[in-house]
C-alpha cells in the first residue's frame, strides 16, 4: 500500500472589490442571476454565470420542481444555456452564489454540477476557473474542476 495525499491550490479574495474587473463582473452577473431563481420549495436561490472564451457572459439560476429531483441547479442551467446558445465556445470560468431573503450566502457546486463541469473541461481541453461566494462577501477561486472533484470518471470523446 502506498499512502498518497491530495493538495488543492486555491485563493480567496476578501471582497469583490479586490478581484480583477472581469472576475468581479462574472460574480456580479451570478449575483444578479439569483433574481430569476424559481425556488418556492427550498427558498434557496442559486445564481450562476459562465464566461465563455470570447468573453460572453451567460446566466443561470436554479429551477425547482415539485417532482424533485426534476429541477436543475443554477450552474447546470448556465452551462447548458451557454452550450445551446453559443455552440463551440469553451467555458473558461464559472461563478456561483446563493441567496436567501435578499442576503447573499455561501454556495459551491454540487457533485452533479462538478461532473458536468469536468465534461466541459474535457470537451474543450481547458481548465475552468470556479468562483464561489463565501461568508462575509469573500470569494474563493479554484483553478480547474478536478480540484473540486479529483477522482472523476472520464470517457474518450
Amino acid at each position: 500500500m502506498e499512502k498518497k495525499q491530495l493538495l488543492i491550490d486555491y485563493c480567496e479574495y476578501d471582497s469583490l472589490a479586490e478581484m480583477p474587473a472581469c472576475d468581479r463582473e462574472l460574480m456580479e452577473c451570478a449575483m444578479d442571476a439569483t433574481r430569476s431563481s424559481y425556488s418556492p420549495y427550498s427558498r434557496f436561490r442559486v445564481g450562476a454565470a459562465v464566461r465563455l472564451a470570447d468573453g460572453t457572459l451567460v446566466q443561470g439560476s436554479n429551477q425547482e420542481n415539485l417532482a424533485y429531483p426534476s429541477g436543475l441547479c443554477g450552474e447546470r442551467v448556465a452551462l447548458f444555456t451557454a452550450s445551446a446558445q453559443h455552440p463551440g465556445q469553451a467555458v473558461v470560468a464559472l461563478a456561483v452564489v446563493g441567496s436567501q431573503e435578499g442576503d447573499f450566502l455561501e454556495a459551491s457546486p454540487c457533485g452533479a454540477c462538478r461532473q458536468v463541469m469536468v465534461e466541459y473541461e474535457m470537451r474543450y481541453g481547458n481548465e475552468i476557473d470556479v468562483f464561489c461566494y463565501l461568508k462575509g462577501g469573500r470569494v474563493r477561486r479554484i483553478h480547474g474542476v478536478k480540484s473540486l472533484l479529483p477522482f472523476t470518471f472520464e470517457a474518450e470523446l
